[in-house]
């Protein structure tokens, strides 16, 4: 139990009043040469620790006692929660052991019964090693929505910076998830295909994410980190980071693009330079007037300052 360590929370900003709980820590997709956990070692936290935690935070929340020796942690996430939701750390936890996930998800089940939705990082590796009727299981115990990075809808975006999936890849899991009847929010990343490839890479990212139709959508920013090799290479110029308005107009360009059924896509994260929100397809208008005036104008000030751009 005292090896694992409970990672930093990075979370989705729809996860915002949501109760934060370790499965595992790092990725086990850590080749992504833009993202924090690249290199991240992964960590599988034992099921008995799982349950521990969900014991604490139970006896906290119902009769305000705490436990010696708990990750004080769990008492700051507690204090601030409503008991309505819960995140799964970390990376991509939908790795974790098929079985023990569920046994962690009854536990937490049978101590918080009046849940309303679980959710969870994935990738589409982990959704494509699962059958239809494991996903049905997650579901039967709120465990409803899953969040997949799929960065870009260029495969050669997403060779070069180590992703270790291609689109189709995506676009399958995608269809796994609709089966099953899971709600699923896709990511994509502005910027990823630097100024080189930013035409191909919106135009594509748009193209796939059209075929994924989530129910949810969002874009994030590029956001180079200190310690990746994406560091590396934009420090030895070999990689040209687009913009801020460059980024934008990427952003213009996969949502003029969309032909979704119905879904709800933001640039809501604190990465973006500019934050818009819609039901596409009825806000497409809406939303690419916002961007265009933005574009037009060229003013820095529009933009989202660089010193509170985050992860």
């Amino acid at each position: 139990m005292a090896d694992f360590t409970r990672p930093r929370i990075f979370r989705p900003p729809s996860e915002a009043s949501s109760y934060y709980l370790p499965f595992t820590s790092g990725c086990s997709n850590n080749t992504c040469t833009f993202c924090y956990y690249y290199g991240s070692k992964l960590q599988m936290r034992d099921i008995e620790e799982v349950k521990a935690e969900i014991d604490a935070l139970h006896l906290f929340k119902t009769q305000g006692i705490t436990v010696p020796g708990m990750d004080r942690t769990v008492y700051i996430l507690a204090s601030q929660w409503d008991g309505r939701r819960v995140f799964l750390q970390d990376g991509d936890a939908l790795v974790y052991p098929f079985p023990k996930l569920i046994e962690g998800l009854d536990y937490l089940n049978e101590k918080f019964p009046n849940l309303e939705r679980i959710a969870i990082y994935a990738t589409g590796q982990d959704i494509n090693r699962m059958s239809v009727d494991q996903l049905r299981e997650l579901k039967k115990r709120k465990l409803t929505i899953l969040y997949i990075g799929l960065e870009s809808g260029d495969d050669q975006v997403l060779l070069d910076v180590g992703k270790g999936a291609t689109t189709a890849e995506m676009i399958q899991a995608a269809q796994r998830v609709e089966e099953a009847d899971l709600t699923l929010s896709v990511m994509v990343i502005l910027g990823l295909g630097g100024v080189e490839r930013s035409e191909q890479h919106a135009l594509a990212t748009a193209q796939v994410l059209t075929k994924m139709d989530p129910e949810f959508g969002a874009a994030l920013t590029l956001t180079v980190v200190p310690g990746t090799p994406m560091h590396d290479l934009v420090e030895g110029g070999k990689f040209k980071p687009v913009s801020p308005f460059q980024s934008l107009s990427e952003l213009r360009t996969i949502i003029a693009n969309l032909d979704l059924t119905d879904c709800f896509f933001s640039s809501m994260h604190a990465s973006n330079y500019v934050t818009i929100r819609g039901t596409l397809p009825g806000d497409k208008h809406k939303m690419l007037a916002t961007l265009d005036n933005v574009l037009k104008k060229q003013d820095p000030r529009m933009l989202r300052p660089e010193g509170f751009r985050g992860l």
